[in-house]
């Protein structure tokens, strides 16, 4: 396929590969089995972010926080039928640069992608590679090393992304498999953007050889004879997803996420903690519930406590939750945070939808010189 022309998108592609690790982490979305991936350059902290799902951008936006990066790209290897992505999300969070194939003419993709293309972050660079077949827009996004391909759906794990629906064809799976995945080395690994069984990863080696669609040296029309027999009923979400996804995920009316709480700026960790500053707390103590968990003689230890704070011990809050009222949101405290989180999760799944961990704890209180 011709390389795309990059002059004028220097900046963002079209540097030669760099050869840094690329640090990588996987995700999973249980609703749609999808796969999720943020590869970051480690010195720089510059990343991408493949196949992200609208319902997970406060997790995903936890861990990018939480590793201290900046996400430059949000990348879609196709128009994906089970799940809306969440490009147009990490946009509105992070700023980051929205990227799709072309061939799709997607609103609000700041970077049409072509075969050949190069996306750069830091020191870090990933190859744009054609696959076309299980949609006509399909891309693989291979590592300047050459160690590691993110596959969408066109490659799986022991298997390969259906064809009978959205431009699919299941020749034209077989010759991108053959000629842009099957001619990585051996060790490359394989990241697929599903998997329905649990498996997580593989090799193109193991691919080649164990693959029951294409691998083992099938022929074309042994490829092909296999899709066209699958009888799979179309995804749930195909007539939701797909028009969503030509907007990058963006939802008509332009509203963001729903469900983030109002009452306060409160952060959901990487661990499904939420979180609130303790600065905050300060200021709106007259209109929350502080709810110490420490046990009573910490109450006047070295730390001390917050003035007017309502106190049960963690091993009793689950017995003594309906002492709370819900009338005001609840921020939830300890020592330094960790017992008041499992605080946090008690009182969520008593029914206490307006409740958070103090960040911190009475260590971080203290060390702002927080009124008592």
């Amino acid at each position: 396929m011709r390389r795309a022309p990059r002059l004028e998108r220097r900046d963002l592609v079209g540097r030669e590969p760099g050869s840094i690790v690329v640090m990588v982490r996987q995700l999973f979305d249980q609703v749609s089995s999808t796969y999720t991936y943020l590869l970051a350059d480690p010195t720089t902290r510059e990343a991408v972010l493949i196949d992200c799902v609208f319902e997970q951008h406060t997790r995903d936006v936890a861990l990018i926080r939480e590793l201290g990066l900046k996400l430059r790209f949000t990348l879609d290897t196709h128009c994906h039928a089970d799940h809306v992505t969440g490009a147009w999300l990490m946009k509105q969070a992070h700023g980051s640069t929205i990227g799709m194939a072309r061939v799709y003419g997607a609103e609000f993709v700041d970077l049409p992608l072509a075969h050949g293309d190069v996306i750069t972050f830091g020191s870090c660079s990933l190859e744009v590679r054609a696959t076309p077949g299980h949609t006509n827009g399909c891309l693989s996004f291979v590592t300047a090393d050459h160690t590691k391909v993110f596959t969408g759906d066109a490659l799986l794990v022991r298997g390969a992304g259906r064809t009978d629906f959205q431009e699919g064809d299941a020749q034209t799976l077989f010759r991108s498999i053959q000629t842009q995945l099957f001619t990585l080395p051996d060790d490359c690994v394989v990241y697929p953007a599903h998997d329905y069984d649990g498996r997580t990863v593989s090799t193109i080696g193991e691919e080649r050889a164990y693959n029951p669609r294409i691998g083992g040296g099938a022929r074309e029309e042994d490829f092909v004879g296999y899709m066209r027999n699958l009888g799979l009923p179309h995804p749930k979400l195909l007539a939701i997803a797909v028009p969503a996804n030509l907007r990058a995920g963006r939802p008509e009316d332009g509203a963001t996420l729903p469900g983030a709480p109002s009452w306060g700026p409160v952060i959901m960790t990487y661990a499904g903690v939420p979180e609130i500053a303790a600065e905050w707390v300060a200021d709106h103590r007259s209109e929350l519930v502080v709810l110490d968990v420490r046990s009573a003689a910490e109450l006047d230890g070295e730390l001390g406590h917050i003035e007017g704070a309502q106190h049960i011990p963690l091993d009793e809050l689950r017995q003594r939750a309906s002492e709370l009222s819900a009338e005001r949101p609840i921020a939830v405290v300890c020592q330094t945070g960790k017992r008041a989180a499992l605080g946090t999760a008690i009182l969520r799944a008593a029914g206490f939808a307006r409740v958070a961990n103090l960040a911190g704890g009475m260590a971080r209180w203290r060390e702002l010189g927080l009124p008592g």
